[in-house]
């Protein structure tokens, strides 16, 4: 596991490499079309340079070492084998518990609302300053948080459950595996690299960090992208080979994570002064991908194109959208805002398709987000130091929980893979919920 990161960076490296070369054979064979249409999925540019006839040259050398390899009895996966570098169990993505909710399929759902399982939940950790955001892992398995005072904390989930036993006999179980250090300034995101066991971070020291969580002494960043803004909330593409990056500037910053390049989209609409991206999020397949902006607006974007492919204007009318994600199957966007309503859009059309009402939500920089089933949708309300959970296709409240913490939380992220979610505070703690069973 120590050299994952490399591998990882050596693989993508070996992608690009090899996009490069078809992109410059289909060019040079006068396969114009092809070769746009390739650059484009892959974002190579098209200018790609490479020696004549060389991707013919290098398969035809291939082709020779694999017919000696086949008479000599050796296999080619020996040489090369992309998943060696971790376990094989690590961001592997359990079956769901349940099918993935059908926002349109039903249409009369009054008085079928289902009530929200009991939950039990406990104090995990603190920080030094307010506990502003955090992330769990594809796979449930590691979740993360982030504080004002510039550190990150990565938990292991398995060892919050073991704590939370009534008859834990083995002493106090401590559920902090990592701790890191290395921003100046408060910490706005994290997220998980889908395959690897890389963690990156988000600040207001115009940074994106990698840490490499396989390796316990590590404190501090192997890599860092500098941004020329505040990078308020960050997203792996699923592949992870491609970050997002949403600033205070209004145009989300795609970033190779190979080579750091970073691209801008070129077809914007356009955005006032106040156009700042409170949250950006990928879609499951990274076929698109969505943004919360300060000036109210949810913007959805072209995984490929990087092109803003529509605006819904005004969703959260003058008040700030905080935060906006896509339902599994990638029809429908969840979106917050500080006007106190959570939004249910489709994303063919920029419908409205529900409303969330009854919580209170007009200062903190909060977030809805769905249960791991996506039966319900949670969110704070700052008022009552509650957190209000609804049924997701009747939008009726189904539950009013006290949050625990001393002032409402600011932040709430649901298991993607179980009942289960954290809860950090502005009294700089983190409490972990799951269903009482």
């Amino acid at each position: 596991m120590e050299n994952s990161l490399e591998q990882t960076l050596q693989d993508g490296k070996l992608y690009r490499q090899l996009n490069s070369l078809i992109v410059a054979h289909l060019r040079d064979n006068n396969l114009n079309q092809a070769a746009s249409a390739v650059a484009s999925a892959t974002m190579t540019p098209l200018n790609a340079e490479a020696a004549p006839n060389k991707l013919l040259e290098l398969f035809a050398k291939g082709l020779a070492v694999e017919k000696d390899e086949i008479l000599r009895g050796i296999t080619s996966s020996a040489y090369y084998d992309l998943g060696a570098s971790l376990p094989a169990s690590y961001g592997s993505i359990p079956v769901p518990r349940a099918a993935a909710v059908d926002f349109s399929a039903v249409q009369d759902t009054k008085g079928s609302s289902k009530s929200f399982p009991k939950h039990e939940t406990r104090h995990l950790s603190e920080h030094k300053n307010i506990a502003r955001c955090a992330r769990f892992c594809r796979d449930g398995r590691f979740v993360a948080t982030g504080s004002a005072d510039t550190s990150i904390k990565l938990f292991e989930v398995a060892k919050i459950k073991q704590m939370m036993l009534p008859d834990a006999r083995d002493g106090p179980v401590r559920p902090v595996i990592r701790t890191f250090y290395d921003h100046i300034q408060p910490i706005n995101d994290l997220d998980f690299h889908p395959q690897n066991t890389v963690l990156i971070s988000g600040a207001k020291d115009h940074t994106i960090k990698f840490f490499d969580f396989s390796k316990m002494t590590a404190k501090r960043a192997f890599r860092v992208i500098q941004d020329t803004h505040n990078v308020r909330s960050v997203s792996f593409h699923p592949s992870g080979d491609f970050l997002l990056a949403g600033t205070d500037h209004p145009i989300p910053h795609l970033y190779d994570v190979n080579t750091f390049q970073c691209y801008l989209s070129s077809n914007v609409p356009e955005i006032g002064v106040n156009g700042a991206i409170n949250q950006v999020r990928y879609s499951s397949t990274g076929g698109m991908y969505v943004t919360a902006s300060k000036d109210g607006a949810v913007r959805l974007w072209d995984g490929v194109t990087a092109n803003c492919v529509r605006s819904i204007v005004s969703a959260h009318g003058t008040a700030e959208a905080t935060s906006a994600n896509f339902t599994k199957d990638q029809r429908f966007v969840l979106s917050c805002g500080k006007d106190s309503t959570v939004k249910l859009w489709e994303v063919g059309t920029g419908r409205l398709v529900k409303q969330y009402v009854g919580a209170t939500h007009m200062q903190l920089r909060s977030q809805a987000v769905f249960n791991d089933t996506e039966e319900f949708v949670l969110s704070i309300d700052e008022l009552s130091n509650e957190i209000v959970i609804w049924d997701a296709m009747t939008a009726e409240k189904v539950a009013r929980w006290p949050s625990n913490h001393i002032g409402a939380p600011r932040w709430l992220e649901h298991s993607p893979t179980e009942a289960a979610f954290v809860s950090c505070g502005t009294d700089r703690s983190i409490r972990f919920w799951k269903e009482v069973l």
